[in-house]
């Protein structure tokens, strides 16, 4: 244990040399969104798809106004919807954009942003969500609070790269700067209300694999970069 944390420790260092060196000598100017198209994440993402379609008989679960203020200084554009498919089975998809990953910006992850709602956090684990289109180097989390367990799968994405863990998303942050580039990113994140997790996760990937199939390759791009095949 000692030995990991150490070199967690040497890494999260030698990032922070990086980053202060990449502030005085390539200080990033050129911002990835101005060279992309223009995202909205209501166009990008259907209303249905491959059975599932929107649930508008479900209202989106409301997050305190502490955080949402935090998340509206982070997030340039955010989407919250439930979607079901036929055989009555529910989904909830969010998708947080921010079109500059530098000055201070930091990503949400579901680890901290449930336990501030008041959900305990059983377990979180790195997973790779196979798809046709390439792995996806995401995690796993299950959150309960009172009665109610949601087991969440999520990635993160910087510019055209996929993040797992904050250190590569740092990585990957630098790697843009060093090159003048300022990233943009995204947080996807599936969730369900059900306690048995391994069900769960499979109902994730049905879903995620129908909403890859539905999107232009451009848009998925977006969403999970330009994962390994």
């Amino acid at each position: 244990m000692s030995l990991m944390w150490d070199r967690n420790s040497l890494v999260l260092g030698v990032l922070m040399l990086v980053a202060a060196g990449l502030t005085i000598f390539a200080t990033p100017n050129k911002r990835l969104a101005d060279t992309r198209p223009k995202l909205e994440l209501e166009g990008l993402i259907p209303e249905s798809f491959s059975g599932w379609t929107i649930d508008r008989s479900v209202a989106p679960l409301m997050v305190s106004p502490d955080l949402q203020a935090q998340l509206d200084k982070v997030y340039n554009q955010t989407l919250a919807r439930t979607y079901v498919n036929p055989r009555g089975q529910r989904v909830m998809l969010s998708v947080a954009y921010g079109g500059n990953q530098f000055e201070g910006m930091q990503t949400h992850v579901p680890e901290v942003c449930y336990p501030a709602q008041g959900f305990e956090l059983l377990k979180s684990n790195v997973a790779t969500i196979a798809s046709r289109f390439g792995s996806v180097a995401g995690k796993q989390a299950v959150f309960r609070s009172g009665r109610r367990v949601e087991p969440v799968t999520y990635w993160m994405t910087v510019g055209e790269k996929v993040a797992r863990t904050g250190v590569t998303w740092k990585l990957a942050q630098l790697r843009y700067g060093l090159t003048g580039v300022i990233p943009d990113g995204m947080l996807i994140r599936v969730s369900n209300i059900s306690s048995d997790e391994l069900a769960s996760f499979e109902l994730h990937k049905d879903f995620i694999d129908g909403l890859l199939d539905a999107v232009d390759p451009n848009g998925r791009t977006r969403l999970i970069g330009r994962p390994a095949v």
